[in-house]
């Protein structure tokens, strides 16, 4: 009992002193001094010149690591075309933020350090700022991201300046908590689609066998702006063999390529990148990708989360992002390739 009151006493006394204390530590924010190293690796360490995975071919690629003990965990992955080659956004699943120019010298400049001013909760745990989808728009700067345990998608100022709208759809509400809005993408046209990472589609909307449902994810497609179009359309999306979605991105001519997500023991990651037809993601469809490429052992693999294209020279290029879970068996990689089909 004495132990019990001690016990009740400390934590009294530290909510007194932290009111928002909740019994577990504070979560990591990025500092503002930006300080990161990229390290080239190969695609395959026994063969350099083994540089076809697939349909794509391998350009390069870094290992990404700073002092910064909040850098890491890596959920979401967006690339633009500036004057000194492309810049690259990188989203946390704790809210940070990693910014920074790079071109073929493979060198990162300009780096900047931002965590998220504004989240569904009060960002003290990780579960308050657990973001793990986001997408750009170019022409306005505008960035949406999607909140898992809340289910909700944010809009964001230019420059994340600060929070512009909000909404919990309710075709989200029943997501998994730990598993709800992982891929988003904005398309061309300025739709908007999402995909669960673990709910199934539902079983009125589904004809056939139970284990072909529990086989799917509900994705959504918006037909604008999510925090303001309205309720979206559903459609299903099938993962291959026992993968999760973690990323999706829109290719120019309105096809998704989808990156899914694999782990067997005892620590082994493995990812799929799988291309979906534009005619597929409307009401009632089932997308069934059409397998691009499987990035596993004995290659370079680790727990890829994020995924966008470019375009370069007329080729579509594809990046992906690892997410380490700030664990020391793993790296923040960042991979190049060119898409060949």
């Amino acid at each position: 009992m004495r132990r019990l009151i001690t016990v009740l006493f400390v934590a009294v006394s530290v909510c007194t002193v932290v009111p928002t204390w909740s019994g577990e530590a504070r979560l990591d924010l990025l500092g503002k001094r930006a300080q990161l190293t990229a390290t080239r690796v190969m695609l395959d360490r026994t063969n350099p010149r083994h540089v076809r995975v697939g349909g794509l071919t391998y350009l390069g690629g870094v290992a990404l690591a700073s002092r910064d003990r909040a850098f890491g965990g890596f959920s979401s992955l967006a690339v633009t075309h500036v004057v000194t080659g492309d810049r690259f956004t990188l989203l946390s699943d704790g809210g940070n933020v990693v910014q920074f120019d790079m071109g073929s010298d493979w060198r990162p400049h300009r780096i900047a350090f931002r965590n998220l001013p504004a989240g569904p909760g009060i960002g003290w745990e990780k579960r308050d700022r657990d973001s793990e989808s986001m997408a750009i728009d170019s022409q306005t700067g505008q960035i949406w991201i999607g909140f898992e345990n809340s289910n909700a998608i944010w809009r964001y100022a230019p420059g994340l300046a600060g929070y512009e709208a909000r909404v919990r759809p309710q075709a989200m509400r029943k997501w998994p908590a730990n598993g709800g809005p992982e891929s988003m993408a904005r398309l061309a046209d300025g739709r908007f689609v999402v995909i669960s990472e673990e709910a199934h589609i539902r079983r009125p909307d589904w004809t056939g066998s139970e284990t072909e449902r529990l086989h799917t994810r509900q994705a959504l497609v918006f037909a604008g702006d999510p925090t303001g179009a309205g309720e979206p359309e559903r459609f299903a999306y099938e993962p291959f063999g026992r993968y999760d979605p973690s990323d999706v991105t829109a290719l120019p001519n309105g096809d998704l390529l989808v990156l899914d997500r694999g782990f067997s023991l005892p620590f082994r990651w493995s990812n799929r990148i799988s291309l979906v037809a534009a005619r597929d993601m409307a009401a009632g469809r089932i997308a069934r990708g059409r397998l691009i490429t499987t990035i596993d052992a004995p290659l370079i693999h680790d727990n890829f989360e994020g995924i966008d294209t470019t375009v370069e020279n007329g080729k579509t290029i594809v990046w992906i992002v690892s997410d380490d879970n700030q664990m020391f068996l793993q790296r923040t990689l960042l991979l190049k390739f060119r898409l060949d089909c």
